[in-house]
């Protein structure tokens, strides 16, 4: 950060983003004067602003504080999902302030430092809070951004020295080209982010850029075709799972790393999914310090999850309620595996919300296979995120698409009705939108 060694005061705009706020919260651990503006007012930014970050909600309230703020030791931050044409990003322009997108400052950040970095169209966010439980655990040094809120911690920022950084590369915008790791694992390359890319090969070709990134060593998802040290559950894996069995709703397995062998680790998140992203965790942490491996080992099996992943929200012998960040068709595939494996001979409802209307677009016969797999279905309307509508493509165009009996279209508002009207004892909300802030709602339902 030598570069920005005359910065006292950092302002962040959409300081509420899970990305942002990590970053934010690390230049207010560095006593930096940390400000920033959001849209609307969340858990998350409350929780900012409990640790002495200010941040306010109006455009016109953030262009006063722009305004007293002296440019040559304030650096403005933003990121993809902020237009160019916002006022504020303007303000900041006329008013000379120097600008830089979040990937670049987390690259400047990191540089130089030994960066564990976790990158994938799929698990980036559960890999790298475990990576981080497994080193905080055994006492390194470490320090963590992460694009998710650790349940352990209620942070999605881990500051414990930095020895070694843990930061989730995301492929978004090509944002991961910013970073330089020692080392890496990528999880998957299935097509996503087409608003950005266009075509998957594209996609493609933006992780093999950043496979020439990294220092030391990558570790690969056996079925991802990139070079590296392949992890997984079979024999073409040089690391891998080994001897698995789900006990009382957790895998224990052993695990086979290169010519060591551990035995009796546990996991207690659910899905083949999470099992892999466990694998490729212990892939990165037994690379950094192989001496530490039986501790990792044993470390793992006291992770407690991640925020809006996977997580039970409500169990009793009528119903269960599970909340989960799934937004794309491999992840709601992985998703169901779950919640079959975990729930047999069980209906199941869920509840979707799509994400983004390019994305439904683009993937539109995947999403309808993928969501018939459950027994009732119900959608709610795109969340659009940074997008404008894009003609004819809504919720109704996807739920024509889904061949399913048990399919309905529903406002918010009708989501607790629809539970209580389901023979189903097992209700599942997936999106990345703000259905997280539903399924809390009907929590709070259920347990009054």
């Amino acid at each position: 950060m030598n570069k920005y060694q005359h910065i006292s005061t950092y302002f962040f705009i959409g300081i509420g983003g899970i990305g942002m706020s990590a970053l934010a919260r690390y230049f207010n651990a560095s006593s930096k004067r940390v400000l920033g503006y959001d849209k609307t007012p969340t858990e998350l930014t409350q929780d900012l602003i409990n640790e002495g970050i200010e941040v306010v909600y109006s455009e016109n309230e953030a262009a006063k504080l722009l305004y007293q703020l002296e440019p040559f030791t304030t650096l403005v931050v933003y990121t993809p999902a902020v237009q160019t044409k916002s006022k504020l990003i303007k303000l900041s322009i006329e008013q000379n302030f120097e600008l830089i997108k979040r990937a670049a400052l987390l690259g400047e950040v990191t540089f130089a430092k030994k960066t564990l970095a976790v990158a994938g169209t799929h698990g980036k966010t559960t890999t790298s809070a475990i990576l981080a439980h497994l080193l905080q655990e055994t006492n390194e040094k470490v320090t963590a951004f992460l694009g998710g809120i650790l349940l352990s911690e209620n942070s999605n920022y881990i500051n414990k020295g930095d020895e070694v950084i843990v930061v989730e590369a995301d492929e978004f915008d090509r944002s991961f080209l910013h970073l330089h790791p020692y080392s890496a694992v990528i999880t998957s390359t299935d097509a996503d982010h087409l608003d950005i890319y266009k075509t998957k090969e594209a996609l493609e070709e933006s992780f093999t850029l950043f496979l020439q990134q990294i220092s030391e060593v990558v570790f690969v998802a056996e079925e991802v075709q990139l070079k590296g040290i392949k992890y997984g559950f079979t024999e073409l894996s040089e690391i891998r799972a080994l001897n698995i069995k789900v006990k009382k709703g957790s895998y224990q397995f052993d695990l086979l790393y290169k010519d060591m062998q551990l035995k009796n680790l546990q996991l207690k998140l659910p899905g083949q999914h999470n099992l892999a992203n466990a694998i490729a965790a212990l892939a990165l942490a037994i690379n950094y310090n192989k001496d530490k491996a039986h501790l990792y080992a044993k470390a793992l099996g006291s992770f407690s999850g991640v925020k809006r992943r996977f997580n039970y929200l409500y169990q009793s012998t009528e119903i269960c309620l599970i909340d989960d960040y799934a937004h794309h068709p491999t992840e709601i595939e992985a998703a169901h595996q779950a919640v079959r494996e975990m729930h047999p001979n069980e209906n199941v409802m869920v509840i979707f919300q799509p994400h983004l209307y390019s994305r439904t677009e683009n993937f539109a016969d995947e999403f309808a296979l993928s969501l018939s797999d459950f027994d009732e279905i119900c959608i709610l309307e795109i969340y659009p995120a940074r997008e404008a509508p894009i003609s004819g493509v809504n919720a109704q165009f996807l739920l024509d698409k889904i061949d399913h009996k048990n399919k309905q279209l529903i406002k918010k508002s009708d989501i607790l009705n629809s539970i209580k009207g389901s023979t189903c004892s097992v209700v599942i909300f997936l999106g990345a939108g703000d259905i997280g802030e539903e399924a809390q709602k009907i929590k709070t339902v259920f347990n009054s």
